[in-house]
């Protein structure tokens, strides 16, 4: 009993110290990785989201691209960081790709990572060059199942997660068209205007300058509800594929044993910054779906994402290179 009293102390000296950490943080610059090249819809977010972080803070708030190795080169760095909140990850569903099929990653995404806060969503449309003689899903359908391997896809890489999407589509409604991965979005929507590629998953932001411009024509939102932004388009899920549901998902990450103090702090402020109105209408300007949380809501997705991936390599044997 002689020794409770310094017990007590000392519980509320780690106590005190956690808190005064808390409210310490951050006292020195915050780096979000992005791993991808600058440019990319991750990139922007980024971009958009820093300039609040730091006038919230109060320390700058730096980007540092790590691109490469189909996102990992990026991720392992932030997973292998400190875990002290001043290291952060953009996280995509890059991840959840990577978890399920790169058997010998220098990290695990549920172990080595904490999730922050759920970013705001990309919705996509299945697009197709004009020269493919289909205006709705069904159509397409139609088409390719009468013409097995005669018809493309793009991708942007062969472990993407617009790779993996596609590929999940043709097991539910049953077609064989054939993929194309190239080096990044980029060269992809290059392809599709050049109609070296017949179709692909491309995000909104990327296809409406060419949806209007007639020169891609969209058959469906790829997202389980239709898009705000076009109302007139059905999605897969309520036309050739019950279910479907693909939305380019975005989260900040931490490595593991970050302070939950300090997560809880990040996770406030960026929702803080989510939604002022300026941003809010900013990033539906851009066809971005924001929704701010808890830091669960980006565990259950991340969860859910693997899973899914993991059955859908499985059945179209997919293996990473």
């Amino acid at each position: 009993m002689r020794f409770l009293p310094r017990i007590l102390a000392a519980l509320v000296l780690a106590a005190c110290a956690q808190l005064v950490l808390a409210q310490a943080f951050p006292s020195r610059p915050v780096k979000i990785v992005v791993s991808f090249p600058p440019g990319g819809s991750a990139d922007v977010l980024a971009r958009i989201l820093t300039p609040k972080l730091t006038e919230i803070w109060s320390q700058p708030v730096v980007i540092e691209n790590r691109p490469g190795a189909s996102a990992n080169i990026g991720t392992e760095f932030v997973a292998k960081s400190p875990p002290d909140g001043y290291t952060l990850l953009l996280a995509t569903p890059a991840l959840a790709v990577s978890a399920a099929v790169f058997p010998n990653l220098g990290y695990d995404a549920l172990r080595d990572l904490a999730p922050v806060a759920l970013l705001p969503v990309f919705p996509s449309v299945l697009v197709v060059h004009p020269s493919v003689p289909a205006t709705t899903p069904q159509e397409f359908v139609r088409h390719a199942r009468a013409n097995p391997g005669k018809l493309n896809f793009a991708s942007t890489g062969s472990t993407s997660a617009i790779r993996f999407a596609f590929e999940h589509l043709q097991q539910i409604a049953g077609t064989e068209v054939v993929h194309i991965a190239y080096k990044g979005s980029a060269p992809a929507a290059q392809a599709m205007l050049a109609g070296e590629a017949q179709a692909m998953m491309m995000t909104l932001v990327d296809a409406m300058p060419h949806l209007k411009s007639g020169k891609l024509r969209a058959l469906a939102a790829t997202s389980a509800r239709r898009i705000a932004a076009l109302p007139d388009v059905p999605t897969l899920a309520e036309t050739v594929a019950p279910g479907f549901d693909y939305l380019i998902w975005n989260g900040l990450m931490a490595p593991s044993g970050t302070p939950a103090d300090v997560i809880d702090k990040l996770n406030r402020d960026v929702n803080t910054v989510l939604r002022q109105p300026e941003i809010r209408e900013r990033m539906v300007g851009l066809g971005m779906e924001v929704m701010p949380g808890p830091p669960a809501d980006l565990g259950r997705v991340l969860r859910a994402e693997i899973q899914k991936w993991k059955d859908v390599a499985k059945a179209a044997n997919i293996r990473a290179e």
